[in-house]
């Protein structure tokens, strides 16, 4: 899981990396973007706080890694959670901010607004759930907010395969980019259901077996 997941994960986070880089004042290693230019900060902590969450996260989500590591777990969980409100919180400043980048129309704009706002309520739902103890809802909630974190990547699938297919066009290309929450969010969802499947079946093998032990039917 890590492996797929900071693949995706892996082709924001070098362009990200590369518009800092240009932000300083180093070369020019992708198109430039002059929207930026009056007020970088908002970019460059957006940039900054989604590597965190992504990379992080990515450890997060696997069972086994985060059995074994239940301390680190904790730990790193509550800078991952202020990470990914820096990621939601500078995604709705830029998107109510920055000027429209060009060749995107009102579907994406909406978009963006929507997902950031429940990425950060994922975010708070996922802590409000792990102090009832409801562990089960803490990993629902996360899965999604990473889910949606996890888009950018996404997009730069479903961009290209929606300009082979449908061709270019405002509306065409905000459907394609829009889509990539909805699949990750698909996908999400299908995980949370395998995982709770998973776990129940284990409890109810659990229950079988001590009572087995014991003498007695389950």
């Amino acid at each position: 899981m890590p492996v797929v997941l900071l693949t995706l994960a892996a082709i924001p986070l070098v362009a990200g990396t590369f518009r800092v880089i240009q932000l300083l004042g180093g070369p020019d290693l992708i198109p430039a973007d002059h929207r930026f230019g009056d007020a970088p900060l908002p970019l460059v902590i957006h940039i900054i706080a989604a590597a965190v969450f992504l990379v992080g996260g990515a450890f997060q989500l696997v069972p086994r890694f985060r059995q074994k590591h239940r301390a680190w777990h904790r730990r790193a969980g509550r800078v991952l959670v202020v990470a990914g409100l820096l990621v939601a919180g500078s995604a709705l400043w830029m998107t109510l901010f920055y000027a429209t980048k060009p060749g995107t129309g009102l579907l994406l704009y909406l978009l963006r607004l929507v997902f950031a706002s429940v990425m950060a309520a994922c975010l708070v739902l996922g802590v409000t759930t792990i102090r009832r103890r409801d562990v089960a809802g803490h990993r629902a909630w996360m899965i999604r907010a990473y889910a949606i974190g996890l888009a950018a990547g996404t997009q730069a699938l479903t961009g290209g395969i929606g300009i082979a297919l449908f061709g270019h066009g405002v509306l065409q290309g905000d459907i394609a980019m829009g889509s990539a929450w909805f699949i990750n969010l698909a996908v999400a969802e299908w995980i949370i259901r395998r995982q709770d499947g998973s776990g129940a079946t284990r409890r109810s093998v659990g229950v079988g077996q001590g009572a087995a032990h014991a003498g007695v039917s389950p």
